[in-house]
């Protein structure tokens, strides 16, 4: 462990309700846990923060989600999108602007960190596309843009700490990289417990760097895959250390083929472009 066991332990009692989720996001994320979740709730839901509802509108109207027809309202969104999709681009862009620091080696990390989940974010839902399980692509994209959410939540508790005169820490980008080795899955799984984020998002946040895994959950070896993949795209800012050696056993659980592959690193590249 390269970093001091006081940063740890400065870390460790930091505030859980740090700011890494959007609170309307996050809503809406619970909502569309309960089956009896009406459109108009997600509608209400979205409006609530007028900043959030216009960065869903534009993402709904981008090249990758806009088709034939360009949506005026977030109702017309939801209508030709459908809540899970609307859901995503909610959680994306309220993601993206939370992403940001007031210190300059904070901030960098920061963007780095925000171009790889979103570049996963997109992965995901490729290859669940390109290896017949279309039915997972909303879940595949969602699952991919929090897998590291532990980092976020880790920047942030640094940020505050370095900001505190009575702390004589100094943060450099190998002292960020080191924590998120040690700390990232943990503190993850930590924030969506306390967070009630739904089950199967917990389990990506707790096992996509596992040693193993169960080749029949099929979400878990997409994501896997593309956090694995990441890495040779340049979009992954660290590290091999805490990776499987490989990823014959995910691609062999989703039968990819080299046509698949090569989508993937399209889309994600494309995603940071």
């Amino acid at each position: 462990m390269g970093f001091s066991l006081d940063l740890r332990y400065q870390i460790c009692l930091q505030p859980v309700e740090l700011p890494v989720f959007n609170p309307v996001a996050l809503e809406l994320l619970q909502l569309l846990a309960h089956s009896s979740a009406e459109i108009s709730d997600v509608i209400q839901t979205i409006n609530k923060d007028q900043g959030l509802s216009v960065q869903v509108l534009r993402m709904a109207n981008s090249s990758a989600f806009a088709g034939r027809f360009r949506s005026e309202t977030i109702k017309d969104s939801v209508n030709r999108l459908g809540v899970k999709t609307i859901t995503n681009l909610a959680m994306a862009a309220s993601q993206a602007a939370l992403h940001t620091s007031e210190s300059a080696v904070v901030n960098e990390v920061m963007q780095d960190l925000w171009l790889h989940s979103r570049a996963c974010a997109v992965g995901c839902r490729s290859l669940a596309i390109s290896t017949g399980h279309r039915d997972l692509a909303d879940h595949a994209y969602l699952a991919g843009l929090v897998h590291d959410i532990g980092k976020l939540y880790l920047l942030k508790a640094m940020e505050r700490i370095s900001l505190d005169p009575d702390n004589k820490f100094e943060l450099d980008r190998e002292t960020l990289l080191d924590v998120f080795s040690d700390m990232h899955v943990e503190q993850g799984c930590r924030i969506m417990e306390y967070w009630n984020i739904p089950a199967v998002y917990c389990a990506i946040v707790a096992n996509h760097h596992a040693l193993h895994f169960d080749p029949n959950d099929t979400l878990l070896a997409i994501v896997r895959l593309v956090n694995f993949n990441s890495i040779n795209y340049n979009l992954n800012l660290f590290p091999r250390g805490i990776q499987p050696p490989d990823a014959e056993a995910e691609i062999n659980a989703l039968a990819v083929d080299e046509a698949a592959l090569t989508l993937l690193e399209t889309d994600m590249a494309d995603s940071c472009a």
